[in-house]
């Protein structure tokens, strides 16, 4: 088998948008489906970007990032986000940014979960950069979380490829065991 583009093989993955940057002067989004969770206490994630890509260049300036859960309902942003580089696709989107609690880089009004992050780490592997955030505050929307359970309706989105996303189904399945 060629391993060229041999991580597809672990699709569909979530889809999140990270922001990045200083949300009074210089700012940016982008989609990433490679997001993982390191540690639960403390609570630590990482992100693993392209060293070409925009957002990596402020995530190494400025230190900080924010994790965001889209939804279906903002899938276009999503694609928008993902498909085009730098700065100038701010004026596409229709996302609103405000300003976060702890970090300078923005937090996104529409996703069902903002996530800010101190970067307390960074290791290249490859071609990308794994950045290693310690979670410092999170933002969270009632009627996609209850006691920070998600809920199986609330449109939450995965990546298969290119441009095909799914949603999960409203069916709750258990293991027989």
């Amino acid at each position: 088998m060629v391993i060229r583009m041999s991580y597809r093989l672990l699709y569909p993955l979530r889809t999140y948008l990270i922001t990045s940057g200083d949300y009074g002067s210089e700012y940016n989004v982008m989609t990433a489906d490679w997001v993982i969770p390191l540690s639960a206490k403390p609570f630590i994630l990482g992100v693993s970007i392209a060293p070409r890509r925009y957002t990596h260049t402020l995530i190494s300036k400025y230190g900080e990032f924010v994790v965001s859960v889209p939804s279906i309902k903002i899938l276009d942003d999503v694609w928008i986000a993902g498909s085009l580089s730098g700065p100038a696709k701010l004026k596409v989107l229709k996302l609103t940014f405000s300003k976060a609690v702890v970090v300078k880089a923005p937090i996104i009004n529409e996703a069902l979960a903002n996530l800010e992050c101190r970067v307390i780490d960074r290791r290249d592997y490859g071609d990308h950069t794994l950045f290693v955030g310690e979670v410092v505050h999170t933002h969270s929307k009632s009627e996609a979380y209850v006691d920070n359970e998600p809920k199986i309706d609330a449109g939450f989105l995965a990546h298969i490829a290119w441009n095909r996303f799914i949603t999960f189904s409203s069916e709750e399945l258990k293991p027989r065991t």
